[in-house]
């Protein structure tokens, strides 16, 4: 097993972190086995004020390239991510159009 942390922002305003937040209460099933088929085994989402922590634990064999290739061919994906990158707002040093970012692990107990 494998643990990534990854951080985005969202806009900064009530409504649209709300409705984000409603976004997540009801994720289709074509992209949870999205998720699942790519090797995350566990994702989880946390929030505070606009900035999103998310943690994935995935199988060994997971790869970030994969992932985004599955994505990019799965049409049904892609729609969900337009949905959601209204919401959205990539960190001060992203690419463009890179939305979550990698998180460096400085510290473990």
């Amino acid at each position: 097993m494998k643990r990534h942390c990854l951080a985005l922002d969202l806009i900064n305003e009530e409504a649209s972190i709300a409705e984000y937040e409603r976004l997540h209460t009801q994720v289709s099933p074509a992209i949870i086995s999205s998720i699942q088929k790519a090797g995350i085994t566990v994702m989880d989402i946390y929030r505070t004020g606009n900035r999103l922590f998310m943690i994935m634990e995935t199988n060994n064999d997971f790869s970030f390239e994969v992932k985004n290739a599955m994505d990019a061919a799965n049409p049904l994906v892609q729609e969900w991510e337009q949905q959601v990158w209204k919401y959205q707002l990539a960190l001060p040093g992203a690419k463009p159009g890179e939305k979550w970012l990698v998180m460096k692990k400085i510290f473990e107990l």
